[in-house]
């Protein structure tokens, strides 16, 4: 008689017997713990895509069926157009993180030939940064070392990725840090070649118990401040995906009460300083 059984374990072992020749019985098993690790996080991954979008989309709906049903005078109407371009700007938002990460997902390991300067990128960030806060912060730029050598410092890899992960961490510290209060965007170069880039802001910190999972998708200490601050729940998704391509490290470092810290490393091999006299 031929038979067979398949039997996942807790400890996430599938095993099948068949039936083999006269009387004997073949006994086949295989560890399945990444492949149900990588299902689980998958079958997550769209549940929390499907609320993320879900929500503005009931809302949108909603002020459309107002709209339609109910006379508005202009303030209202104001009003209601007001927060639905909020809720579409909150969508595309979450769509243009899905795509970047894709994209970084999916494309070859970033070259280690194709440089670019890092002051020319440091500068846009910090511009970025004060356009986001409306001066509402006070943003400041600080090199150690020798600064006047940071305009012949260069990097290499992908430039549209580390802009992005630089620009998620300073954005990040815009939406967190209440008014009035500091923030400092850092970069240093390290005595064995390599570099780091780093964002101190003054916001209220992070418990400790949240500090492992901050770089997990759609991971959010605070869900509905989150939310209220215009957050994905992508952007340090993006910032270790980008970090870990270019063989850099994330590091951050928070306490409640006294702010946060996020460092980038930049590895030396993805790092050169030109002489000024050369240049």
């Amino acid at each position: 008689r031929d038979w067979s059984s398949d039997v996942c374990s807790s400890d996430l072992m599938m095993v099948q017997v068949r039936s083999y020749g006269d009387g004997l019985r073949l006994v086949l098993s295989q560890d399945v713990t990444e492949r149900e690790r990588a299902e689980a996080m998958r079958r997550d991954f769209v549940a929390n895509v499907s609320h993320e979008i879900r929500t503005p989309l009931t809302v949108l709906c909603g002020f459309i069926e107002t709209l339609g049903s109910l006379p508005l005078t202009d303030v209202e109407r104001k009003r209601v157009i007001d927060l639905m371009s909020q809720q579409a700007d909150r969508m595309q938002s979450l769509v243009s993180d899905l795509l970047t990460l894709a994209q970084i997902e999916g494309s070859p390991r970033p070259p280690l030939d194709r440089w670019f300067k890092v002051q020319g990128m440091l500068t846009r960030v910090e511009a970025d940064g004060k356009a986001l806060s409306r001066g509402r912060h006070a943003i400041t730029l600080e090199v150690q070392g020798d600064a006047q050598n940071l305009g012949f410092c260069d990097i290499a890899g992908t430039e549209g990725e580390w802009l992005s992960a630089m620009g998620n961490l300073v954005s990040n510290a815009v939406r967190y840090t209440p008014e009035d209060k500091g923030i400092t965007i850092r970069w240093s170069m390290q005595d064995d070649g390599s570099a780091e880039f780093s964002v101190q802001d003054g916001g209220i910190g992070i418990a400790p118990e949240h500090l492992p999972r901050l770089t997990e998708r759609f991971y959010r200490v605070d869900g509905s401040r989150s939310r209220e601050t215009g957050g994905t729940g992508l952007g340090l998704s993006i910032v270790k995906h980008v970090v870990q391509r270019h063989g850099g490290e994330l590091r951050i470092e928070s306490e409640p009460g006294k702010g946060s810290l996020f460092t980038l490393t930049v590895p030396a091999n993805r790092v050169r300083q030109r002489l000024a006299e050369a240049a």
